[in-house]
């Protein structure tokens, strides 16, 4: 109480306050930023030391001026507690996972359900936030400011951002070219600077959503329908929408380890070469069932216009969509759809999430109760990480030692990849039982599987983490996907396909996301002026 007590007799004034959190951002807050730059300089053959000290004096002097345009009265404590807690959790994210908060990961993580949140959720994380954010911002908000007149007030502001500013020039007239040169070679590093970029991505965001101009929803496919066939037996379409698998760890797809052993049983065609829309599934999963292509994708026009569901089921195919990662961005809200409730009492569940193989619960009632041509897609929470672990039953930690916490930087890299060949190897398992699904059903339908990741993953290569890079600065971890399909016999057969085709467009071919919205069409014999033979997968494959 004693020490709370000569703490509050403490008064500092509105620009010390400035002149701390400038401090405090610069040689603390942007430890990411620091980490970054040791690597760029460990790989140059000679960086000037001078330049080198400069730059958290140079960040200092920024802040200044930054900062003094918001410290005022009535909202200094408020603002810079909020911007220290948020700032802090940006730190923990960037400097660990490598994430970079642009536009794209803020629509993630407000669309990002609680069960999801919560695994995020470590002691080094807690502790991290707290020491780094929570901690200052309660000192801020403890702590009396001194008050001042209006006029002293602003000339000592004023005259503070004068000085800071000549700071940044004296800099600037040593050191400009090296700047310059650092910041065009590694124009990134400006998104991971706290807190200018993750605030800019916020605003945007707000503006994007929120305060835009309202957009009118727009039908699309208006012409679709299904062409006569002389198939005897209805089609039954499975598709499955994987979570957060990449490509590079797909036994299938050349990857040493067996990862897919359950599907190599099932004649299952492993497509070698595809590109996700997004890094996100925010991004991704609405791209991959927009008509727009990854290219020309734009958020508003992808909610404000008909997805491929919706287009097919204008068609007459009955649409059933079943969810287990709890996000699935709008794209099923036209069709019926099915929430697994997270329940403990269910024997694969518990409050925050439920296993894949819980989507198989009720699965030929679920196609029953649908009428003609039906379409069933499945959204897994598939490899959906930090919490790896919990993605796959005990029974199924194959590999080992795995990572069975939240905080997978401090897992060696041996333990975090196991854990997420578990993932691969669980879902592997799950796309094999619901082709035994199918194959009970033969009698009735013409059967197939199509499987599809909205996004891949980093497991530390590069010092990065997890997902959600900026498409253009993302490795390929985290943009290819495994793509894998299955087709009955009959299927192939009314459907005129032929499979050692497709098996060489498989191994050689280049897709993406893009190739889903016709693929779909084409396998469901769906016409309509919206379809594009040419994005097809299906067509150079099936005899006319």
């Amino acid at each position: 109480m004693k020490l709370i007590s000569q703490f509050k007799s403490i008064r500092l004034s509105f620009h010390s306050v400035t002149l701390l959190l400038a401090a405090y951002y610069a040689l603390v807050l942007n430890l990411p930023l620091y980490k970054d730059l040791k690597h760029i300089f460990s790989g140059m053959s000679a960086v000037d030391t001078g330049f080198i000290i400069s730059i958290p004096f140079a960040f200092f002097f920024a802040f200044i001026c930054l900062f003094s345009l918001f410290s005022w009265p009535k909202i200094t404590k408020v603002f810079f507690s909020v911007l220290l807690i948020s700032s802090a959790v940006v730190c923990y994210a960037t400097y660990n996972y490598g994430a970079i908060f642009d536009v794209d990961m803020i629509r993630n993580l407000v669309g990002t359900n609680p069960g999801e949140a919560s695994s995020y959720l470590s002691i080094a994380s807690v502790l991290w936030v707290t020491g780094l954010g929570i901690f200052p911002a309660i000192l801020l908000v403890m702590v009396p400011l001194k008050s001042e007149s209006v006029l002293p007030f602003v000339l000592k502001k004023g005259g503070l951002m004068i000085l800071a500013a000549a700071g940044l020039v004296v800099i600037g007239s040593f050191w400009f070219q090296d700047y310059v040169s650092v910041g065009r070679n590694n124009s990134y590093l400006r998104k991971i600077l706290i807190p200018t970029y993750y605030v800019h991505s916020v605003d945007k965001f707000v503006r994007q959503t929120y305060f835009s101009k309202p957009m009118p929803f727009t039908h699309i496919g208006t012409d679709a329908t299904q062409k006569p066939g002389s198939a005897k037996k209805p089609s039954l379409v499975v598709l499955i929408v994987g979570e957060t698998a990449r490509s590079q760890n797909y036994q299938s797809n050349g990857y040493a380890r067996p990862t897919n052993p359950y599907t190599r049983q099932q004649d299952v065609i492993s497509f070698q070469d595809v590109h996700s829309c997004g890094t996100a599934t925010a991004v991704s999963l609405p791209c991959m069932f927009s008509r727009l292509d990854r290219r020309d994708y734009d958020q508003q026009r992808a909610y404000h216009q008909d997805n491929l569901l919706d287009v097919i089921q204008r068609a007459g195919v009955d649409v059933l969509w079943r969810e287990n990662d709890g996000a699935p961005k709008g794209v099923p809200d036209h069709v019926k759809y099915q929430n697994l409730e997270r329940s403990p009492k269910h024997p694969m569940c518990d409050h925050q999430s439920c296993l894949d193989m819980a989507l198989l619960d009720g699965f030929s009632e679920n196609v029953h109760d649908l009428s003609g041509n039906k379409l069933v897609v499945l959204h897994l929470i598939g490899s959906h990480g930090p919490t790896y672990y919990r993605r796959y039953p005990e029974k199924f930690n194959f590999f080992t030692p795995d990572c069975p916490r939240a905080d997978i930087e401090n897992c060696t890299h041996e333990q975090l990849v196991n854990s997420y060949d578990n993932t691969i190897r669980y879902t592997d398992y799950v796309v094999s039982q619901t082709i035994n699904q199918l194959k009970k059903l033969e009698k009735q339908y013409d059967t197939a599987l199509v499987y599809l990741s909205d996004h891949g993953e980093s497991l530390g290569e590069s010092g990065l983490y997890l997902h959600g890079m900026p498409y253009s600065l993302a490795p390929d971890y985290q943009k290819k996907v495994p793509l894998m399909m299955w087709l009955s016999d009959d299927f192939k057969a009314d459907k005129q396909i032929d499979e050692t085709c497709l098996k060489s467009e498989a191994k050689q071919g280049h897709f993406s996301h893009d190739n889903l919205f016709d693929s779909m069409l084409g396998m469901l014999d769906i016409s309509t002026r919206l379809y594009r033979k040419p994005m097809d997968i299906f067509a150079a494959c099936r005899h006319s």
